[in-house]
């Protein structure tokens, strides 16, 4: 059993089988379903259990690879820096080009993710994810390495992304537990990255190989996944908001109008701006965690990569045990807790003088905050039932305003000071304690 998955029964049509009839308990264990497999499926020859752990091993295994993927390039820069002599103004481009014609093309991707076409897409993108990768690997000059980023940003959308989509659908009561166990997969991608760099390196084969390896392990995924359907919009029977809100094999064009019209309402809404705003205290405090240890704090560059070291592990450590958590505790109710928690313990590590108290304090701020992605995507997923790959869409028309906060606390950290920006990272929990609903299916 993979992270104690206990997925129900309809993930009997997602390995390409039929159901006889519907069960009456909507989350099925695998005991269940190995001692009833008669009444799953009609095909004498389905294993629902080792097809049920493939199917849902194989889309950990594809968030894994691409923050292996993340991890292993963001430790690669120096080198890549060294290869091509490249400016800071090349890496910039290298970083913001292939973000910007990524957020034009993902939001038609997360659309047709919604039509027939899901399976198309998810392994066609995985492809190009393999072949952008391998054109880094033999990238010559400063030309081909763009165009490799340009064509990885997106297929990554297809290929991932999708993927994303398609586990939420797997069993739509279990949301938080399955985002959980994705963003553990995907934490554990991003610490073994830069560990299999080192190794490569040291032993001699360099980055090129790396990333060549990283290819080959994306077409072993992609044969993996060709085994499955990846139908979109599943959901339990008798679960007529998700029928009323998919539109049944609309088109195109109906598609995108209820993607739309889910921008417009207030619940969408919501989960989208918490997602941004507890961005603030994730990944925009850990871009300037390691400026700030150097230009405040007065450590060594060295210094503050343990320090960032400290926050991953820690982060690790709390998206593997928000898994059985979320067993007990609402998921709600975990965010309220640790958003206050949060509040304190950034306000603490900003003012605490030491810098051991620092390192502390910036370890639990980050087994604090493991669980926020995972819940806070699960819920944006939940206020859009049979509109998965619409999720996708609608956070890149959204991105295209909020992804201006991290440049405008760039901005200010360049024109005042960075001890002001890092005390600004402050809104992310406030934002979490003033929109999280005290109870499920309230409205604000």
């Amino acid at each position: 059993m993979l992270c104690g998955i206990s997925p129900d029964w309809e993930m009997v049509n997602w390995v390409g089988k039929r159901v006889e009839r519907p069960l009456t308990n909507p989350i099925f264990s695998y005991t269940d379903l190995m001692d009833k497999p008669e009444a799953m499926v009609t095909h004498k020859s389905l294993r629902p259990r080792r097809m049920i752990s493939s199917f849902i091993f194989t889309l950990l295994a594809i968030e894994f690879l691409d923050e292996f993927v993340f991890g292993a390039r963001e430790a690669a820069w120096p080198l890549i820096r060294d290869q091509f002599a490249l400016t800071y103004v090349q890496i910039g481009l290298l970083l913001s080009l292939p973000t910007l014609v990524s957020s034009i093309v993902e939001p038609i991707l997360g659309i047709l993710g919604d039509t027939r076409r899901r399976r198309a897409i998810i392994l066609g993108g995985g492809v190009l994810f393999a072949a952008a990768l391998l054109l880094t690997a033999l990238s010559q000059d400063y030309g081909m390495l763009l165009a490799s980023f340009i064509l990885f940003y997106p297929a990554s959308g297809a290929f991932v992304s999708l993927s994303q989509a398609a586990l939420m659908d797997t069993n739509p009561k279990r949301r938080e537990h399955n985002m959980a166990r994705w963003t553990f997969a995907g934490s554990l991608g991003v610490v073994a990255g830069p560990l299999a760099l080192a190794g490569m390196v040291q032993t001699g084969p360099g980055w090129r190989w790396t990333f060549g390896a990283f290819a080959a392990l994306a077409l072993l995924l992609v044969a993996l996944a060709w085994r499955f359907r990846f139908p979109p919009g599943h959901h339990p029977p008798g679960d007529s908001t998700a029928e009323q809100a998919h539109p049944d094999h609309g088109g195109f064009w109906e598609i995108a109008r209820q993607a739309l019209r889910a921008l417009r309402r207030g619940e969408v809404l919501r989960w989208l701006a918490l997602l941004e705003f507890s961005d603030l205290t994730m990944d925009v405090l850990l871009g300037f965690l390691a400026l700030y240890f150097v230009d405040i704090a007065g450590l060594t560059p060295t210094q503050a990569g343990l320090a960032v070291g400290v926050w991953t592990a820690m982060g690790l450590l709390g998206d593997l045990l928000l898994i059985p958590v979320l067993e007990r505790v609402s998921g709600l109710r975990y965010l309220r807790l640790s958003s206050v928690l949060e509040l304190f313990l950034y306000a603490s590590f900003l003012l605490a003088p030491e810098i051991w108290q620092k390192l502390v304090l910036i370890g639990l701020l980050g087994f604090f905050n493991a669980g926020w992605y995972a819940i806070l995507q699960a819920r944006l997923y939940a206020s859009m039932p049979g509109q998965s790959g619409s999720v996708m869409a609608v956070q890149n028309i959204f991105k295209l305003v909020g992804g201006f906060l991290p440049l405008g606390l760039g901005w200010i950290a360049t024109e005042y000071n960075l001890s002001i920006t890092m005390w600004l990272l402050l809104a992310g929990p406030i934002a979490l304690l003033v929109g999280i609903p005290y109870r499920e299916g309230e409205r604000k």
